[in-house]
């Protein structure tokens, strides 16, 4: 009962002067949490003194932990670029700042300044995407999922949708098509087989009550051996014969020919426009290289019917992700691709990886056992399921440490690895050029 009585009143607990420049109300409810777990330990006899140099300790220490950011930066070192557990695609210095001076000014979001009167906030990437793709209008939701829910909700509501069985995606966060298309009101018509859909099975489907035939990305996996699927220009022309919608949700969508012979299996955004097909949907934070941005392109009646939808409401962007999209947008229309980080890495020869592995090594070869190496690795994020790229990467060994124990003392320090063949990998495809002394850094103080 007289360490009860010894417990310190909270009022003259946080007027300690080793509180002074703190957030005095929330010094005082962790204050008052600590000090009620120490009363239960007392009860409990688990502890027979107080220090109060302890309790003030605990509470700096909770303090701190509740005020550091949560969403911190790190050094990408696995070779993923579109990395979606490290942010997707890295947005340019150059757009952000632009964006940054919209944001902290008042600005022409939904005004007209030629008309003086209202304007459309979703005018500001039109007139470019329209340049860029030769759609006839454009509108922007706040990822792809919201797409593809806005455009069966607004088109499909009751009606059926005919969408081949190889194409009944499960992408990250369980998110479903079936369960998505459930959601929006739509009917799911399946068709085909799991390997094999032909276009018969697209003319067979359509019926009175058909709404529209989808096609849909197939973002992290293949079908592959005896299978087939339709293409989307076959889709497009079937559906206009049979004057239904014809829609395509590319999920990642890229806008210029990708690398490495990727093309041949992921057709552009442009290549696809060719077609003139009715809607297309497509991140902007994947192979696009911007901000997070559900990009619906297509037919301007189409279009039109979807601004019209309540839902549109909810689901739509603000003035920053505008900015930063319109001129990520802008760089492919003057073709200043250097401005989009995610295509500099794609693009990025392996001579050159070469030379910053190599650099990194001659930093590094006196602290850990390193050898670069020749190896390959994924864009990631469901761009292209499977299609690996080459890339260079530097193995690293620490005395008799585990590979595991490695990645995560690395890990720690904000520098997230791979590990393969039981080696940790830092692979360049990912590593920027400014970040290698930082990597040195992080190195020698984990090792050191």
């Amino acid at each position: 009962m007289s360490l009860l009585k010894s417990i310190p009143k909270i009022d003259k607990f946080v007027s300690k002067s080793c509180f002074d420049g703190y957030s005095i109300n929330l010094i005082t409810k962790i204050s008052q949490v600590v000090i009620e777990n120490l009363r239960i330990e007392i009860l409990q006899n688990n502890i027979n003194e107080i220090n109060e140099d302890k309790l003030v300790e605990e509470v700096l220490e909770t303090y701190k932990e509740l005020v550091a950011p949560s969403l911190q930066k790190v050094i990408n070192a696995t070779g993923i670029i579109v990395h979606t557990n490290l942010g997707r695609s890295l947005l340019s210095k150059q757009s952000l700042e632009k964006a940054i001076d919209i944001a902290t000014s008042y600005n022409n979001l939904e005004y007209d300044l030629k008309k003086g009167q209202r304007g459309e906030r979703y005018a500001h990437i039109v007139k470019t995407l329209q340049a860029l793709t030769g759609c006839e209008d454009a509108i922007v939701v706040n990822n792809n999922a919201s797409a593809v829910f806005l455009i069966m909700n607004t088109f499909a509501k009751n009606k059926e949708v005919v969408v081949s069985r190889g194409e009944l995606v499960e992408i990250g966060g369980s998110f479903r098509v079936p369960e998505v298309m459930a959601q929006s009101g739509a009917i799911l018509k399946e068709i085909g087989t799991t390997n094999k859909t032909h276009l018969r099975d697209y003319e067979n489907a359509i019926n009175e009550n058909t709404s529209m035939l989808m096609k849909v990305h197939k973002s992290n996996y293949t079908i592959e051996g005896f299978a087939s699927d339709v293409t989307f220009e076959d889709i497009v022309k079937v559906a206009s014969q049979n004057e239904v919608i014809d829609y395509y949700d590319m999920g990642s969508g890229h806008m210029i020919d990708l690398p490495f012979n990727l093309s041949s299996a992921e057709p552009s955004i442009l290549k696809i426009m060719e077609y003139n097909p009715s809607l297309l949907s497509f991140s902007g934070d994947k192979l696009l290289g911007s901000v997070q941005a559900g990009i619906i392109i297509g037919k301007k009646e189409l279009i039109a019917k979807i601004k019209k939808n309540q839902l549109l409401r909810m689901l739509r962007v603000d003035k920053i992700t505008l900015s930063i999209l319109e001129d990520t947008l802008n760089s492919y229309l003057t073709n200043d691709l250097k401005n989009i980080p995610t295509l500099n890495m794609l693009y990025t020869k392996i001579e050159v990886l070469q030379k910053r592995a190599n650099k990194l090594k001659t930093l590094i070869d006196t602290i850990c056992k390193c050898e670069v190496i020749k190896n390959q690795t994924l864009i990631g994020g469901g761009t292209t399921p499977n299609k690996k790229i080459p890339t260079i990467a530097l193995t690293l060994e620490y005395k008799d440490f585990k590979p595991n124990k490695i990645e995560e003392l690395l890990r720690r320090n904000n520098l997230i690895t791979r590990i393969e063949n039981e080696k940790v990998l830092l692979d360049f495809r990912t590593i920027q050029e400014d970040e290698i002394e930082k990597i040195e850094s992080i190195i020698k103080r984990v090792f050191n």
